[in-house]
């Protein structure tokens, strides 16, 4: 008796869903981790968008901003910042560093980004 059988047996089916189903998995896990990563960069860009308004708002006005620390709220795009901005002295008395850092409002204390610059003290 020859059986000449056409097909895959139930051991080379399982195989093939097992194979299937690990790189589904592995392609759920790189989709999510590429979503996480794609909000955590809009959020840092927002950040920056934050710092940069802050510090040309300061070239703008056409003053020194005043030494010391200041603290403030920077909405950026329906994110909840808290800027932080420092001047202070530098070697050259003309000069002052500015910094502004900004931090995520929901994990408090977490810096997204600083961002610095040297402004004159007077402008012409």
């Amino acid at each position: 008796l020859t059986h000449s059988t056409k097909g895959f047996t139930l051991i080379e089916v399982l195989v093939a869903l097992g194979i299937i189903a690990v790189t589904l998995m592995a392609a759920v896990r790189a989709s999510t981790q590429l979503a996480l990563h794609t909000q955590q960069l809009e959020v840092y860009n927002f950040a920056v968008f934050s710092a940069e308004n802050r510090l040309t708002e300061l070239r703008l006005q056409g003053t020194a901003p005043s030494l010391g620390v200041q603290v403030y709220a920077c909405p950026q795009a329906g994110h909840l910042f808290e800027c932080e901005q420092r001047v202070t002295k530098t070697p050259n008395s003309f000069f002052l560093r500015v910094e502004v850092s900004v931090f995520d409002d929901n994990k408090r204390g977490q810096e997204l980004v600083m961002l610095a610059t040297v402004m004159p003290v007077r402008s012409n």
